[in-house]
């Protein structure tokens, strides 16, 4: 098996595997937004090693329009970046309509997503996130307001299932949404009970597939390799996935998956694929985190901010790998890419790919838990006075669904 990670070819395909309204993709992939994580340093490694459409930390519409400098910061796109893909979150049409408005005027995107799938007790317990859709005259406001403001820019929505397996709102939620003019719509196939924890129920992407038939529809969950993906597409019909925290510490499965999708669609033959399929050695995973570091260099134009922020991505990298406490601790103090360089000098560059224990889950799963809501909210499909109060408070930044 070769383990070189050397960028995959991206070089054009005759017939894209994905549309989202004028947006061509060569492989149905899309890099789910992670707040903390998706910035554009990350989408920037993410895209060396593969191909697809990368969206940025969730950012909330009354930032925006308030152009707050941390906001600002995280719309900033590279300028090899060329679709420029930025996610919405919020919980007033008004105010979701000014910040699109905002970033077609200023051209700032080519892409919009909206979500509404954070299961966040913060933004749930206010009535935001996945606990939004329940309320459907707003959500429906709220996605009209996006997309007829967005013009000619695509809008897309990613949700969750629903509330728990009580209060599902997915089906209705993406009618109202393909009737407001989205161009895709992707389900994290869990509930807001069921934060991350077991398995992600991938009937209902088949359902939402059969349900929703004039715009493609995606799947997200539990995709930890690119069989996972191919699977996930074949079982329930899905038009691409949204990977999320299987990307953790491995941005070359996103070579993996185009070469997987490659070969589904007769574009690449089988052996070749199977030739390239990512298995770095330790020396190789090494380099990806000091590229990793010194993009966060590029991006927060501080090579000691750059690396504390890699501090979180550590752990995810040498899952698998044995690679000792005193090794990841002295990561965990160094100050600049020299210093990096000189802990990651010490490591056993040869040491092979361990398999299946540096493969599957990563991320904190979480337990299922009693969402958090405001009082007498499933009383009622529609939204009261005291009710739209509480929405207000409830734009704040967290991780997306």
């Amino acid at each position: 098996m070769n383990s070189s990670l050397a960028p995959v070819d991206t070089a054009a395909i005759p017939a894209p595997a994905l549309r989202i309204g004028p947006i061509e993709l060569d492989v149905p992939v899309v890099l789910a937004p992670m707040a903390g994580i998706t910035n554009t340093a990350y989408r920037r490694l993410c895209r060396e090693y593969g191909a697809g459409l990368y969206v940025s930390e969730m950012i909330t519409s009354r930032a925006l329009v308030e152009r707050t400098p941390e906001s600002m910061r995280l719309i900033r796109h590279h300028p090899s970046e060329t679709l420029r893909s930025i996610q919405l979150y919020g919980v007033d049409p008004a105010t979701m309509r000014q910040a699109v408005t905002m970033l077609v005027e200023e051209n700032l995107a080519d892409h919009i997503d909206m979500n509404f799938g954070c299961p966040v007790a913060k933004v749930t317990r206010k009535g935001g996130g996945s606990a939004l859709p329940w309320k459907l005259g707003l959500f429906r406001q709220i996605v009209e307001q996006a997309v007829d403001a967005a013009g000619d820019i695509p809008v897309t929505v990613k949700m969750r299932k629903g509330i728990d397996d009580d209060h599902l709102t997915y089906l209705e939620a993406a009618k109202a949404a393909e009737g407001a003019g989205v161009k895709s719509i992707a389900l994290h196939a869990r509930t807001a009970a069921d934060f991350y924890s077991g398995q992600a129920d991938w009937s209902a992407i088949a359902t939402l597939k059969e349900t929703i038939t004039s715009i493609p529809v995606l799947g997200n969950g539990d995709i930890w390799s690119a069989d996972d993906a191919i699977r996930m597409v074949d079982e329930t019909g899905c038009d691409g996935v949204v990977v999320g925290r299987g990307c953790l510490g491995r941005p070359w499965l996103f070579g993996d998956l185009a070469d997987a999708f490659r070969v589904r669609s007769g574009r690449l033959d089988a052996s070749v694929a199977r030739e390239s399929r990512a298995a770095p050695t330790l020396g190789e995973v090494a380099g990806a985190i000091r590229r990793h570091t010194e993009l966060l260099s590029e991006f927060f134009e501080d090579e000691d901010r750059a690396c504390r922020d890699i501090r979180k991505h550590v752990a995810w990298y040498f899952k698998g790998y044995p690679v000792g406490h005193e090794v990841r601790a002295s990561l965990s103090m160094v100050k600049s890419l020299a210093e990096m360089d000189e802990v990651l000098a010490t490591l056993d560059g040869s040491l092979p790919y361990p398999g299946i224990d540096a493969e599957g889950p990563r991320g904190r799963a979480g337990s299922p838990k009693r969402p958090s809501l405001p009082d007498k909210w499933l009383e009622s499909r529609e939204l009261d006075l005291p009710e739209r109060a509480e929405l207000a408070s409830a734009e704040l930044h967290h991780s997306g669904g």
